[in-house]
């Protein structure tokens, strides 16, 4: 038994993996994306640029 076993253990190291060859398919996914991703962040700045959406909080009664 060794003197260290709690604790996370850590996987075993993995073979690098090969960069593949993107074909005109691949290309055309990743920039589309890219695109996706873009418009996404333009609508997140818009959105939080505004107040709030409701009154929200808590409601008070009328009576006293």
């Amino acid at each position: 038994m060794s003197g260290r076993e709690g604790g996370k253990k850590k996987p075993l190291k993995q073979p690098k993996k090969q960069a593949k060859d993107m074909d005109d398919d691949d290309m055309a996914f990743k920039q589309k994306q890219k695109e996706e991703q873009k418009q996404l962040d333009a609508l997140k700045a818009k959105a939080a640029g505004k107040g709030p959406l409701s009154g929200g909080g808590i409601k008070k009664s009328g009576k006293k």
